[in-house]
């Protein structure tokens, strides 16, 4: 692709020397959808500090171990003097469990893969609990029986917001009021009423028990069709700072009880080509300085929230969002950051 080629051709302006904070990452067969995922990791200050928290007990196979991995990676890329390749443990780390080198990778697929070997990995129950109430959204899942207008509800959680997007112009909004909206199950979508014992037409609805420190949204771009798999490039607008309160106002539980309903996007996932091959790279807020940051492999440089609004998509795209990180607070909160509670 010929601006990738334009931007490797200045590596020596767009390398974690030019800005202090942000480290690039090689390409390793295949790699730059984890080495995304890093960026993001890294981000996601609230993570590492958790991990920094966890002093592991002695791990059998510790380099088939995720978390300490992890650990190991992120305080890494802090470092002014890191090793030549400081993500390449945890390369074979996630090799190791089955999320191969050399193959390419669904972003949000390998995310949630991560966070579920970190709940399972870790010796401390306590802080891996934590790292996943990080990212925890609580829903309530509801089903109304439509010939007897019975009940049942199921509490559950996500760690991924899935969202289903239109085949043209769209909005993160206009995602999140269609993924809360209440659906019909028919024919062979009928589910079992215990009360009427029998498949009946039904309808289905999500509310929001709670939400996370760490909100993360997956835009579905992948569309399966007669066995093919391709991808929307379509335009899906998204904010800065989003205010659910406002935004899906109808999809809280009644025991939803916390008072901070404002998120700052720090992080999103960008890919680019087609279903069958693409590349993926991330735009990231640096902590401190609140600047935004560009990340492509080795190559990273500061950049703008105008050049982020590139990733909406549609025509003249080089890459459209696919995965958005929001952190709860108002942006003006975020510059003077505190472990979210």
């Amino acid at each position: 692709m010929a601006w990738r080629t334009f931007y490797r051709s200045f590596s020596s302006r767009f390398t974690r020397d030019s800005y202090f904070g942000m480290r690039g990452l090689s390409n390793h067969q295949l790699s730059c959808c984890v080495n995304t995922l890093l960026q993001t990791f890294y981000a996601t200050w609230e993570l590492g500090e958790i991990l920094d928290k966890w002093e592991a007990a002695a791990v059998k196979e510790e380099s088939c171990n995720v978390p300490l991995q992890l650990k190991r990676v992120l305080s890494a890329m802090k470092s002014d003097t890191p090793p030549h390749a400081p993500h390449l443990a945890f390369l074979h780390s996630l090799n190791s469990n089955r999320i191969r080198l050399g193959s390419q990778h669904d972003a949000d697929e390998v995310f949630l893969s991560i966070l579920n070997l970190l709940h399972h990995q870790m010796d401390d129950k306590h802080l891996a609990l934590e790292i996943q109430n990080l990212y925890k959204i609580s829903v309530e899942t509801c089903l109304q029986c439509m010939d007897c207008s019975s009940v049942q509800t199921l509490n559950t959680y996500l760690l991924s917001l899935p969202l289903h997007v239109k085949e043209d112009h769209d909005s993160l909004e206009g995602c999140m009021t269609s993924f809360f909206e209440h659906q019909e199950l028919r024919g062979i979508d009928c589910c079992f009423c215990a009360q009427c014992e029998k498949k009946t037409p039904s309808k289905k609805g999500l509310k929001l028990l709670s939400l996370p420190c760490i909100l993360s949204v997956h835009l579905k771009r992948f569309r399966n069709s007669n066995g093919d798999t391709r991808k929307l490039d379509c335009r899906i607008t998204f904010p800065e700072t989003i205010d659910f309160s406002e935004t899906v106002k109808e999809a809280f539980s009644s025991d939803f009880n916390q008072n901070d309903y404002k998120y700052t996007l720090h992080a999103v996932v960008v890919h680019s080509g087609y279903a069958s091959c693409g590349h993926y790279t991330a735009y990231v807020r640096q902590r401190g300085s609140q600047r935004w940051y560009y990340a492509d492999d080795n190559y990273v440089y500061q950049t703008s929230w105008e050049e982020v609004q590139r990733s909406y998509g549609g025509n003249n795209s080089r890459g459209t969002a696919y995965m958005l990180m929001y952190r709860r607070g108002s942006k003006e909160v975020v510059q003077q950051p505190q472990l979210c509670g």
